[in-house]
């Protein structure tokens, strides 16, 4: 994808030089799997110390993996909400992390040819005949040919995405007249709709403070209408966004959102760490004990259940219009 040249994980691969696009490929090189190990958490440092500040480590991919079931259950088991064609489509899944939606897609979309792209190599060997991944920066330019892809993927890339309109441009590009692009954002932001959370809970503190130190870094969180926004100017057409509830805790009555709280009540003991960690050490130059303290404090009010918070997931996609 990107002009410095791409890195396929798979060195066996059937007929993928037919699909449309061009690749700079190179052998993979031990320094692509170099890491660092900072306040108790490993992170990948091929692209740059900053470009992820998110770990990589066992279990952040156990908590990335648990997300994406989240994420399903938000979705009533949809992997994907554009109304994409079930035949022979070529799908990119950008920031694939784990690789567990691209693995899910190829299982779903057996004609499908799918590509997971992301900073570091953190994902399975062992994946469908039809899918595949490959080490690269999406915020670089891109290799891909123009109007390569049927339906491209973003998913929670917040973090990592300090150029949006950049890449937009580089997706727009690379998506087929008619083809569909579709963008997952967690807001990040925590709510209460019934007053049970106060302004100075830990818990929305450190979700605050996370949120605005990486905002220093032009990587911002969406909120209602983001997303749609970012399709629109690129150039889609019919772009639709809707917004989910992602509750932490099994407080909600409902069964199905119980459920969902549960799960992500689980996945926030780590998240909350993981995406805020490096931020405050690195950024806010925060001495790593008083940086732990606030992670602490947050992590015990989440487990608190007569505190009712969420935060919200927006979902967008748009349609390339047909030349």
């Amino acid at each position: 994808m990107a002009s410095q040249g791409l890195i396929e994980m798979e060195m066996e691969v059937n007929d993928w030089s037919s699909d449309g696009y061009v690749t700079s490929t190179q052998s993979l090189r031990a320094s692509i799997n170099e890491t660092i190990f900072e306040n108790g958490r490993r992170y990948h440092t091929y692209y740059g110390y900053d470009k992820n500040m998110l770990p990589v480590d066992e279990a952040e991919q156990d908590r990335l993996d648990l997300h994406h079931e989240v994420f399903l259950s938000m979705m009533d088991g949809k992997l994907h909400a554009a109304p994409i064609d079930s035949g022979k489509q070529r799908i990119l899944d950008i920031g694939t992390g784990t690789g567990i939606w691209a693995v899910d897609m190829a299982d779903t979309y057996p004609n499908a040819k799918v590509i997971g792209t992301d900073l570091s190599p953190i994902q399975p060997k062992w994946v469908p005949p039809n899918c595949r991944f490959e080490v690269d920066d999406a915020e670089l330019e891109w290799t891909y040919r123009a109007e390569s892809f049927d339906f491209i993927h973003v998913r929670n890339l917040a973090a990592s995405i300090s150029d949006w309109p950049r890449m937009m441009s580089e997706i727009y590009r690379a998506t087929k007249p008619g083809g569909y692009v579709e963008i997952g954002e967690l807001g990040g932001r925590l709510f209460s709709d019934d007053g049970t959370m106060t302004e100075e809970n830990p818990l929305k503190k450190s979700f605050d403070l996370t949120i605005d130190t990486l905002e220093t870094l032009g990587r911002t969180f969406p909120v209602a209408g983001t997303l749609q926004g970012r399709l629109e100017a690129a150039g889609f057409a019919d772009v639709k966004e809707f917004s989910y509830k992602q509750p932490y805790g099994p407080w909600p009555k409902d069964k199905r959102m119980k459920q969902i709280g549960a799960m992500a009540l689980v996945m926030l003991d780590t998240g909350i760490e993981a995406y805020g960690i490096a931020p405050y050490t690195r950024i806010l130059k925060m001495d790593p004990g008083e940086a732990s303290k606030i992670i602490h404090e947050a992590k015990e009010v989440a487990k608190d259940l007569s505190i009712h918070t969420h935060s919200m997931y927006y979902v967008a996609y748009g349609r390339k219009p047909a030349e």
